[in-house]
């Protein structure tokens, strides 16, 4: 992933970037969008903080982890995407959120500011709210059948069903980011998309 430099040149430069170019710009006056921010190496959780301290609402997913040591067991909480952090912002907070100490630049596709949907936001606030151990993959994975789960705590969620080392995982794909978030689901609790219960086929 390119990065423009970290610095008091920031701001000129996104500047530059979209005098020279014709890019699409989903930042609003009125509406509140998401948009995905990087941050430096391990400075999601104080960029977290400093946005708080700001009242910019802003989402940083998070893992838990339980580290056994040789004298003592510790659990950790790792960001899910790593530099990756969240704002919903309107227009007016673009400049506040990249003037963020530790903040690198608001994640740009193909040099477009593209906000992500609220349904993106809510399946990541939902999985991880879950606790269920989550891989990520960069990019969104077209292999599988388009599957619903239908039983557990993610009733309704929508994906695409692959088969890994003998194992059914159920993926995710949140398009607008570039991830998708695969996870084991008992084969039981999916179903086909636009099937009637009870006909999951099988992958060969």
């Amino acid at each position: 992933m390119k990065t423009s430099p970290i610095g008091g040149s920031k701001l000129s430069q996104e500047g530059n970037k979209s005098e020279k170019t014709s890019t699409e710009n989903h930042l609003d006056e009125e509406d509140a969008r998401w948009f995905a921010v990087y941050t430096k190496y391990k400075r999601e959780k104080m960029v977290a903080k400093y946005l708080a301290q700001k009242n910019i609402e802003h989402y940083l997913p998070l893992q838990r982890f339980t580290r056994h040591y040789t004298r003592k067991t510790k659990k950790v909480e790792l960001p899910l995407i790593s530099c990756y952090i969240f704002t919903k912002i309107k227009k007016s907070e673009y400049i506040p959120v990249l003037e963020t100490p530790d903040v690198v630049h608001f994640v740009r596709f193909s040099n477009n500011l593209i906000s992500i949907p609220e349904a993106e936001i809510e399946i990541l606030k939902r999985v991880v709210g879950e606790g269920i151990p989550v891989q990520l993959e960069k990019g969104c994975l077209a292999l599988g059948d388009a599957v619903e789960i239908i039983g557990g705590p993610l009733t309704g969620l929508s994906g695409v069903l692959l088969e890994k080392q003998n194992q059914k995982n159920f993926v995710v794909e949140l398009s607008s980011m570039g991830y998708s978030l695969i996870m084991q689901i008992n084969p039981a609790f999916l179903n086909p998309k636009n099937a009637l219960p009870g006909r999951l086929r099988e992958s060969a």
